[in-house]
């Protein structure tokens, strides 16, 4: 019998009930996730050696250059940032599976303006929406009587505080700096919800999406099997990844420039704790930057490197992601400009409280 995904997962008239055969997955499946789990994690203790033999034998870098130190980064960040990528994508695809766009709507939808804000940020982490294609989710919210402020609670927390952005954390700079991320980008998404939910421009969306009537979702999609969520999740890695890889290089690249060619202290100069303007530089720099969390994180972890300041790298960190350019441009073809002035004023507020928060607090 073919065991295909499309066969196994679908009855004999093409719906896409699950077969008795494919409710669980196999012995060999599950024996095959515990070996690559043991094989991805031999390979990432192994990445450093690997790095260093690759630039200073293989390629015959002089140790201690500046074109060694970046080429050294650029070789281990790149796999390291892949490998962590796929291990965490494919988890959280599995929760994801869990939290359809339809059952997200129906979810914020008749919530209190507080607590459907919180609501929405926290739905934002196991949603990783980047800022673009979480526009059309927007879209669906208002349309579906989602209140605005909770709408925009989604929007910023689904690209700026995921789980890419908090794995991904973790794994290059330790469990401190993503908690105090979370923590922060959760608030700004919360009180920038709040906030313009109190404002009252529903008047300012454009008026064609106010225009529309949420259209008939139709019944929530049936209970998925353990299989077809681990399909889920093998689909969300190959979508997910497929998308960012390029980020992914751009950003480790710069990173290892930063890391190899910068003079130890340029960036705490710049990006220091002392400096009233280093903060709202590190904002100002970050906006026309259009990139995501996986991508913009290995440039995080050679800025921090660097001795730049931690509140500083943090409000670089979340203007890249919450308030990059072409977000503000996609916005436009949803929100009149005066409703765009309000969001970005908000949020660049509590993107500058957070930097001046951490750098007083870790200075």
């Amino acid at each position: 019998m073919n065991t295909s995904i499309d066969s196994c997962c679908s009855e004999g008239d093409g719906t896409a009930r699950p077969t008795p055969e494919c409710r669980l997955p196999r012995p060999a499946h599950a024996l095959l996730g515990v070996l690559g789990i043991f094989v991805w994690w031999t390979v990432y203790g192994r990445l450093r050696p690997l790095a260093d033999f690759l630039t200073y034998d293989l390629l015959d870098i002089a140790p201690g250059t500046h074109l060694g130190a970046a080429v050294a980064f650029f070789l281990y960040d790149t796999p390291k940032v892949l490998m962590l990528l796929t291990l965490v994508v494919f988890a959280v695809g599995i929760v994801r599976s869990f939290f359809t766009p339809e059952r997200t709507r129906a979810f914020l939808a008749g919530k209190s303006a507080l607590v459907g804000s919180v609501l929405a940020a926290l739905l934002g982490i196991v949603t990783p929406f980047c800022s673009c294609s979480a526009v059309p989710l927007f879209i669906g919210f208002v349309t579906a009587g989602v209140p605005l402020g909770v709408t925009f609670s989604f929007l910023i927390a689904a690209p700026m505080v995921n789980e890419i952005a908090l794995g991904l954390l973790y794994g290059l700079v330790g469990w401190q700096v993503a908690a105090l991320y979370a923590a922060t980008g959760l608030s700004i998404a919360i009180a920038a919800g709040w906030v313009i939910g109190r404002l009252h421009l529903e008047r300012h969306v454009e008026d064609w999406v106010q225009q529309m009537t949420a259209a008939d979702q139709g019944p929530l999609e049936s209970r998925m099997t353990l299989r077809d969520r681990l399909v889920y999740g093998k689909d969300a890695v190959v979508e997910i990844i497929g998308r960012v890889w390029k980020y992914i290089l751009l950003g480790i690249a710069i990173g290892a420039g930063i890391h190899g060619f910068v003079p130890e202290g340029f960036m705490a100069s710049v990006m220091g704790r002392g400096d009233w303007w280093a903060v709202p530089l590190a904002v100002v720099l970050g906006v026309p930057m259009y990139s995501n969390a996986a991508g913009i994180i290995p440039v995080v972890e050679a800025l921090l490197g660097k001795g730049a300041a931690l509140g500083s790298t943090l409000a670089f960190m979340m203007s890249v992601i919450a308030l990059s350019l072409p977000e503000m441009v996609i916005l436009r073809k949803v929100l009149k400009p005066r409703l765009i002035g309000v969001f970005i004023a908000v949020v660049a507020t509590g993107i500058l409280i957070v930097g001046y928060l951490f750098n007083m607090l870790m200075g």
